[in-house]
């Protein structure tokens, strides 16, 4: 995930308003669009809320109903794709051809599912699940921690609110965000070797708390 610099803009929350009706559910859709779209191409330092408003076709006032400042409308985008990534996994976890997983398949499952939108979804290699500050990058893994252990909860019989397990998921997502830091620094596509690597590291640490749970034998 990406190193964490200094931002101007003071922690806020991510939506003034929520969307009711669809045609501001769809402006709002398509502001996040532009602001990935500009955050590819000038980074987050030069990212602008007049520049998402260009991009998006919308008058600047749009862009500030939702969003008090850059920063705001960084941590939507990043909220988005945890919730993005959360479904791609889903899908993956519970497609009926895979079903039940074995769990170090479904470990697999994360980190290629990351992968890929890493190397796909734009905007994501600068915003993943937060925007580029040290307190909220570290805060960011304790949620996509908890959101990973609820996805696993329900196929292999775990009890998501196990504070063993919480740690476990904790210390692999910092593990493999660590690593997999270092393979898109070796390579820009991640190496495969050190993707590799990650997977084998993933799979020894989780077994001694997921072997026998639930589909997860295999």
């Amino acid at each position: 995930m990406p190193q964490p610099t200094p931002d101007p803009d003071p922690p806020s929350a991510a939506l003034r308003r929520a969307p009711v009706q669809r045609r501001s559910a769809q402006r709002l859709a398509r502001i996040l669009d532009a602001c990935a779209e500009v955050l590819e191409e000038t980074g987050y330092e030069d990212l602008s809320t007049r520049a998402v408003a260009g991009r998006a076709g919308v008058p600047i006032g749009s862009v500030y109903r939702f969003f008090p400042n850059k920063r705001a409308m960084a941590e939507a985008l990043a909220r988005r794709n945890l919730d993005a990534y959360a479904d791609r996994i889903t899908a993956r976890l519970t497609a009926p051809a895979h079903t039940p997983l074995p769990w170090r398949h479904a470990v697999d499952v994360v980190v290629d599912e990351y992968l890929a939108m890493k190397r796909t979804v734009p905007g994501f290699a600068l915003v993943e699940f937060t925007v580029p500050a040290s307190s909220a990058a570290r805060q960011a893994n304790y949620e996509v921690a908890d959101r990973l252990l609820a996805l696993f909860a329900g196929p292999l019989g775990l009890d998501a609110a196990d504070e063993r397990l919480r740690t476990a998921f904790l210390v692999g997502v910092e593990t493999a965000d660590a690593l997999l830091q270092l393979a898109f620094r070796t390579d820009p596509a991640g190496d495969p070797a050190l993707v590799t690597e990650t997977k084998l590291l993933l799979r020894a640490y989780l077994s001694r708390y997921l072997d026998g749970a639930g589909a997860g034998e295999g």
